[in-house]
């Protein structure tokens, strides 16, 4: 059965080894520093003199930043899931490099894992790793979380 796109993709949907890409969004200077004033205040993500005395060497995003970047990219279309993407748990978050102003970044989404849940049998775990990607390929956040994915209505009760 073909998933119908305005609905999202069910657990019967995904397979082992399917990858889904987003869309692009360009990170500015004045959103990295917006974002950091009002959840992470410190000065590498705030001020280009203190950033580019740092250990980062010039401004970077919050990886709170990144992450949240990365939420609305996978909200957007980067991983179309039947009901909203609902987080189980993550067994992996890293920053390997830092998000830069002007950099534009993309989503690579690779489904991991499938498990059918033993207790809620209309719904399922997928286990999959997002990394966020900047221009040049280059990874600035690897994530593997657990996925509530919903069933189709009319499988297993």
């Amino acid at each position: 059965m073909t998933p119908d796109p305005t609905v999202g993709l069910y657990f019967e949907d995904l397979a082992a080894g399917q990858i889904h890409r987003s869309a692009e969004l360009t990170v500015t200077a004045q959103a990295i520093t917006r974002f950091a004033a009002e959840f992470d205040p410190q000065p590498f993500h705030l001020d280009e003199a203190a950033a580019a005395a740092s250990f980062f060497q010039g401004l970077a995003a919050s990886g709170w930043h990144t992450a949240a970047l990365t939420m609305r990219l996978l909200v957007e279309g980067g991983l179309p899931l039947a009901g909203g993407i609902i987080g189980a748990g993550m067994d992996e978050l890293r920053w390997p490099r830092p998000l830069r102003p002007g950099e534009t970044i993309r989503l690579e989404s690779e489904v991991l894992e499938l498990r059918a849940s033993r207790s809620r049998p209309r719904q399922g775990l997928a286990k999959v790793r997002t990394t966020t990607l900047n221009q040049d390929g280059a990874p600035v956040q690897v994530l593997v979380a657990n996925l509530v994915v919903q069933r189709r209505a009319g499988g297993p009760a």
